[in-house]
């Protein structure tokens, strides 16, 4: 028997959607009597049935559309905002990391696609030879919709979703909510790119444990413009490739210290990070931090808040201290903080630290990543960095769980401990995940199999075949 996910919505005269108490809009609504299930079906409208459906157009996310389309899926994508990008355009997190190892490709197929795309609109430079990838942010919410409705992907933009219908083991539709009102998709296949996991958290998947309550921070990029970016100082940290030195910018670093050690009020920080944003005197920040949970609405609100008193702070201080910065103002502001860590699934299987820096290589290897495990500290200014000596391997079973047979997660949100997640919660690394996740969902419906019980050969030939390098 069908049922509604009780994590969201609650049966008491109103529907809790994604925090917010909504009143029933019907006849005797003053009496508070009526209940979810009277008021709920009359008031959706079932937009489509469709083979996959994506939920979350993240980095992760509008690669695993693209890659269910492309294996002949009818195939829809979910995106909360009005444009796609994840935290690449919503976090202005620049550049994308990583792609490349002593100059040879780990994430390739569509992943290198979309960025040799966007490289020929003048939107990317690539930095070799790690393959760190500066980005403009408009080009690359143009090219990710380009390439999304190309490959017939029904783009559902500022959509979010707020609640989901199970039966027994199987995801069968979701609920949106949007100008048009809640409205219903079903799938065959459900994939979960939202970075929060919101999809396997409200269809009741488990959920990785964190018993000491510790999450990375977040942080609130930003871009200065009217920046000296031909100076010495902001060349030599600007780019990421590895050759010029470290891309913290340590001068900035060692005088914010010196200062806050004098007893000037400086907010807790990170890095800083000056990220090139192909725009001669801008620059893309990344500086402020806090610790917060983005899956808790009132604390993620008021982080945000302090965040942003905390951007314009760090701009007075740079115009203060720093010649090349003495005539910078905040041109930009992030739409939303940028999230390093959120709820992860437990899947089939967990990827390790000691697994994920020895290159475990697993029998159903899907993707890669080479990041360092990068851990930043919930308060202060410390960081923890390990760097590999060789890409690492991800597995499709932390792409599943036991309990659903119709979901496969990708991005930040796939089953790791928190310091593999260290690494493969970047950009290139949700990629890869996103490429793998589009594709086994179309294996899936094709076969009529559970997720659980695809051809991971098949799957993994596939992969290949696009270019990925496994």
């Amino acid at each position: 028997m069908s049922k509604i996910s009780r994590r969201a919505f609650l049966k008491n005269g109103a529907i809790a959607v994604a925090g917010l108490n909504i009143m029933p809009q019907i006849s005797n609504a003053r009496s508070n009597k009526s209940k979810f299930t009277d008021f709920f079906p009359s008031k959706i409208s079932d937009i489509g049935s469709y083979d996959v459906v994506v939920c979350g157009g993240g980095p992760a996310g509008f690669i695993a559309a693209i890659a269910a389309a492309r294996q002949g899926a009818k195939t829809a994508l979910i995106e909360h905002y009005g444009f796609l990008g994840g935290m690449a355009t919503t976090g202005y997190v620049t550049p994308i990391s990583v792609f490349a190892f002593n100059g040879d490709l780990v994430i390739g197929g569509i992943p290198w696609e979309f960025i040799k795309r966007l490289e020929s609109l003048g939107g990317a430079f690539i930095e070799w030879p790690k393959a760190n990838i500066d980005f403009d942010i408009e080009l690359y919410k143009l090219c990710t919709q380009r390439m999304v409705l190309e490959a017939g992907v029904n783009l559902f933009m500022h959509s979010s979703l707020i609640g989901c219908e199970t039966n027994g083991d199987r995801i069968g539709k979701i609920y949106i909510q949007n100008k048009n009102g809640i409205e219903s998709l079903s799938a065959k296949v459900f994939v979960d790119t939202t970075g929060d996991g919101d999809l396997a958290y409200l269809a009741g998947a488990p959920m990785q444990s964190n018993p000491d309550k510790e999450l990375q921070p977040s942080s609130f990029c930003f871009i200065l413009s009217n920046v000296d970016t031909e100076s010495e100082l902001l060349k030599k940290c600007m780019y990421h490739n590895g050759i010029n030195g470290p891309s913290q910018c340590l001068p900035v670093r060692e005088k914010l210290l010196q200062l806050k050690v004098a007893g000037e009020d400086i907010p807790d920080f990170g890095g800083p990070w000056f990220n090139n944003v192909l725009h001669k005197g801008s620059v893309a920040v990344n500086i402020t931090r806090t610790a917060t949970d983005s899956c808790d609405n009132r604390n993620f609100t008021q982080a945000e808040c302090q965040l942003r008193e905390d951007i314009f702070k760090f701009k007075d201080l740079l115009k203060k201290n720093f010649k090349e910065f003495k005539d910078c103002y905040v041109s930009s502001c992030a739409p939303q903080a940028g999230i390093r860590e959120s709820r992860r699934i437990l899947g089939i299987h967990t990827v390790t630290a000691d697994e994920y820096v020895n290159a475990f290589h697993y029998t159903d290897s899907i993707s890669r990543g080479i990041h360092p495990i990068d851990i930043h500290a919930s308060r202060g200014t410390s960081q923890t960095r390990i760097d590999l000596k060789q890409p690492a391997y991800v597995p499709y079973r932390a792409l599943i769980t036991k309990e659903l047979a119709n979901l496969v997660v990708a991005g930040r949100c796939i089953s790791t401990d928190r310091q593999a997640l260290a690494s493969l919660r970047v950009q290139a690394s949700c990629m890869g995940t996103g490429q793998a996740a589009g594709a086994a969902a179309a294996l899936s419906v094709t076969s009529g199999k559970p997720v659980q019980e695809i051809d991971t050969n098949a799957l993994i030939a596939t992969l290949k075949k696009w270019g990925a390098v496994l």
